[in-house]
């Protein structure tokens, strides 16, 4: 396990310079538990990447990052801290789950990207829990741009929906039209995939500006946005599409 002070990891919270050193030995401390003796430390205000010693790339080596979790699992468990007293069995609770919440968060691709993006101060439309919300109080139905490279294609599949929900109303059937319809929702499943690999460019892009400020260059707040734009646009593409095949899903089924 990395045991870097987080001030030195990019992109890392500057920690209270008390909180650098072990509160029961004094010795330089890990970020998680002292090297010295071992006791569990105070949570610090870290981001995930940071938590596991991590600069805020996106390809990471998840093998790595499992192994490190089960490391820290073992070491931050509340059983192993609980004859410390009850400040120290807290401590490891509050590590032990900001521990599975950055796991679950980092091992992911996808929630991966969008945390990274709400580090960056943004929000995605699909994410946005006071969209969702306020659509849910009003009854009307969260509104989702379409792509302009699929504005034709939505068009159509959407007339082909419509139609083939009269004849499930009326008691009928359609073979020749649920096949088209099934052969249009394998292509928008390809186009998914494919904005995947789209997707993965976008992080070496990104980590080329990571690994650049590691190395004593500067990055500007341009450069950044320009590539968390293309993500962005990846993104709402893949959720767009997602959702539709899941609304091609639904009828077939019905």
């Amino acid at each position: 396990m990395n045991t870097k002070s987080a001030l030195t990891i990019i992109g890392a919270k500057p920690l209270p310079q008390e909180t650098l050193s072990c509160w029961s030995c004094g010795s330089m401390r890990a970020a998680h538990f002292c090297e010295s003796c071992g006791k569990v430390q105070p949570p610090a205000p870290v981001d995930y990447f940071t938590f596991f010693g991590l600069p805020a790339r996106l390809n990471l080596d998840v093998a790595a990052l499992e192994k490190d979790f089960y490391d820290l699992s073992r070491r931050l468990h509340p059983d192993l801290n609980s004859r410390g007293g009850n400040l120290e069995r807290e401590w490891s609770l509050e590590q032990s789950s900001l521990l599975n919440d950055a796991y679950r968060t980092l091992r992911d691709p996808i929630k991966r990207t969008e945390y990274l993006l709400h580090l960056e101060g943004i929000v995605l439309e699909e994410q946005s829990k006071s969209a969702s919300e306020q659509a849910r109080a009003t009854g009307q139905i969260k509104k989702q741009v379409v792509p302009p490279d699929l504005l034709e294609e939505v068009f159509e599949l959407n007339m082909q929906l419509e139609e083939l929900r009269m004849h499930k109303k009326m008691g009928e059937d359609d073979p020749a039209l649920i096949e088209e319809i099934g052969k249009q929702k394998l292509a928008l499943e390809a186009k998914h995939e494919a904005l995947l690999q789209e997707l993965q460019s976008c992080w070496k892009e990104w980590d080329v500006l990571i690994d650049r400020t590691q190395n004593g260059g500067s990055v500007t707040p341009e450069e950044r946005a320009q590539v968390t734009a293309k993500m962005v646009d990846v993104l709402n593409r893949r959720n767009y599409i997602r959702n539709l095949v899941r609304d091609v899903n639904a009828v077939l089924e019905s």
